[in-house]
């Protein structure tokens, strides 16, 4: 038996999501996935030994109905009972009930409460909440490694060999099932405000008639309020701040500092701030709410890049995000001579790696 190597839960979760972000373009088969990413998933997150067929159990065979011999690819027993039923699919495979008809006639014949629909990147978690024996068409759980929601993972701890605790998961399942489709809806009405929404909004700030003209003006308003109030949301528990710096571009030159140094600059027409440099910021401050009061970093946006600065002071800053570039963005980080050094990210949450130089930064400012 291959002795699995010590790793805590969220820092397992951490390590394969590394290797789909590294390996998903080169993953061309659903065998290749399996081996990359879904075994290690099982073994490492979910604790399970892919080598102990007491545990987990390939290419599993259930006769159903007419239908003899068709396998699902694992299922993974506790005391000899199948806990759990999972049908894997190549990374990239989009996700959808059409997808899973092995896996509903399975789970309609086993004693599994646990059906599993996964690509690698993307893991899909049903039961039978709507009829007994009988899978859900919509997964009560997902976790998607490309973009992970703190949110789901102790419901999925309980589903771990360590933790097992069944009869909690589908206690809380249905619960868990309507409030991610309905975060899900909130998420689409507040990126495309449908007008049922807009007309709600109206008629909560605005005590007149909503004609055709007054819809008009608010429109754009409330596309902004929408995303200043989901930038306002971005979670501040600090994430594990992953290992290995990126390469460092030096810019070139120290910040200026105009003489004026505490008014509030005036945006020239034509500056839009984006979901992800209100998600930078808010990433940013979450960081250095450890060193100085939260009321006192402010983000500044430009044509150019989005500064994030103490007291709304030119000479205090804290970081700038260059993400305005179509190919690639930048975190600028300012030394103790506010001289300007840039590092290459591929999303704002990659900001959450140079944790230690904003605290820094932020200290210099206490």
């Amino acid at each position: 038996m291959m002795e699995r190597p010590t790793m805590g839960f969220e820092e397992a979760i951490s390590a394969i999501a590394k290797k789909v972000e590294d390996f998903s373009a080169t993953l061309e088969t659903e065998e290749a996935t399996k081996t990359a990413v879904i075994m290690p998933f099982i073994a490492q997150v979910l604790g399970y030994d892919v080598f102990d067929p007491s545990e987990v159990i390939p290419e599993f065979t259930a006769d159903v109905g007419t239908k003899k011999g068709e396998k699902i690819d694992y299922a993974i027993q506790r005391d000899g009972q199948v806990q759990m039923l999972i049908e894997c699919k190549k990374i990239g495979t989009p996700l959808d009930i059409n997808h899973a008809s092995q896996l509903f006639r399975y789970f309609h014949v086993s004693n599994a409460r646990i059906g599993v629909l996964t690509n690698g990147q993307l893991w899909c978690f049903f039961t039978d909440l709507d009829r007994p024996n009988r899978m859900d068409e919509r997964p009560f759980l997902q976790l998607d490694l490309a973009d992970v929601d703190p949110h789901t993972l102790p419901e999925l701890k309980k589903l771990t060999k360590p933790a097992f605790d069944l009869d909690s998961v589908l206690s809380a399942a249905e619960e868990l099932k309507y409030v991610s489709s309905l975060k899900r809806e909130i998420g689409r009405l507040f990126k495309e405000p449908s007008e049922d929404f807009e007309r709600l909004l109206i008629s909560h700030v605005y005590e007149r008639s909503a004609t055709v003209k007054v819809k008009e003006f608010f429109r754009p308003l409330i596309a902004k309020a929408c995303a200043q109030w989901l930038g306002d949301q971005v979670n501040e528990r600090l994430k594990n701040a992953l290992q290995g710096q990126a390469p460092v571009i030096p810019a070139a030159a120290p910040v200026e500092e105009p003489e004026d140094s505490g008014a509030q600059e005036q945006h020239p027409d034509g500056v839009e701030t984006t979901l992800e440099e209100l998600e930078g910021y808010n990433i940013v401050r979450a960081i250095a709410v450890a060193e100085i009061e939260p009321e006192r970093i402010v983000m500044r946006d430009t044509k150019s890049y989005c500064g994030v600065l103490v007291d709304d002071n030119n000479r205090k800053p804290l970081c700038r995000l260059w993400f305005n570039a179509a190919s690639v963005k930048y975190l600028g980080l300012f030394d103790k001579d506010k001289k300007e050094a840039r590092h290459p990210i591929d999303k704002p949450t990659d900001i959450y790696k140079f944790a230690d130089q904003i605290r820094e930064a932020a200290k210099r400012f206490r």
